[in-house]
């Protein structure tokens, strides 16, 4: 779990910052409703994206087999909250909501674009180390001739 939470905070840290920049820049735009939608903005993405990477890697280590199922279930999941949640904003006038869109659009690409550069990154065994001792009988290595 302490590696879940350190790729999500590496995935989160860059969002969070183009999220402030937004802020910034939709507070000078647009005033105060312009930071207000360009905060929340980047919240929905980092909630929405941080909940579904750790529902998707609870999935991998537990069930792997429906790993790729998930995945799916789990985007389309998220795509149908976010419509309901935007449905719900749509006539709200506490942010502006242009301001809100480009927001969660430029935070959703920095998401996405952080979660493929670490991936790509990442040293990622496809061969386990430990399956030749796990396989033989009492699980312990030694000799093949005995």
């Amino acid at each position: 779990m302490q590696s879940d939470m350190r790729e999500l905070l590496r995935i989160a840290a860059p969002t969070a910052a183009v999220g402030a920049i937004a802020t910034l820049v939709g507070g000078l735009l647009a005033g105060g409703e312009g930071a207000i939608g360009a905060a929340v903005g980047c919240v929905v993405v980092i909630v929405f994206m941080a909940l579904g990477l750790l529902a998707l890697n609870w999935v991998g280590k537990n069930m792997p087999h429906l790993f790729q199922g998930m995945g799916l279930m789990i985007y389309s999941a998220q795509l149908v909250l976010l419509l309901i949640f935007i449905l719900s904003i749509r006539n709200t006038t506490l942010f502006d909501l242009q301001v809100f869109a480009l927001s969660l659009v430029a935070a959703v690409i920095t998401w996405i674009t952080t979660q493929a550069v670490l991936h790509s990154r990442s040293k990622t065994l496809y061969v386990d180390p430990d399956a030749d001792t796990r396989n033989r009988p009492g699980g312990a290595g030694g000799d093949r001739d005995e």
